[in-house]
């Protein structure tokens, strides 16, 4: 089986596929490094629910990129992890 980097690679190669990539590229890597964070404190997606007062089906949504959360939502999260959320303009 490839790896993950070798398809994306490969799918890059298209001029649309890097397009819309470069699109989203921001919002996933938000959602990975999220998702990265919760699994090593080791945390369910129910357990940081419970943690921020809201419902597993919200860390769903947004770890499955269908939900455009507030800044103040992912700063529960972050903060419920023991992280901070950092945003920087260059």
């Amino acid at each position: 089986m490839e790896e993950w980097e070798d398809v994306k690679k490969e799918l890059l190669k298209n001029e649309e596929v890097a397009q819309e990539y470069k699109k989203l590229e921001l919002r996933y890597l938000l959602i990975s490094e999220l998702i990265k964070i919760r699994l090593k404190k080791g945390l369910s997606q129910k357990e940081l629910a419970e943690k921020i007062g809201t419902k597993q089906s919200a860390i769903a949504r947004v770890e499955s990129g269908n939900a455009n959360p507030s800044i103040e939502f992912l700063e529960k999260m972050t903060k419920a992890m023991d992280s901070r959320l950092m945003i920087h303009i260059k």
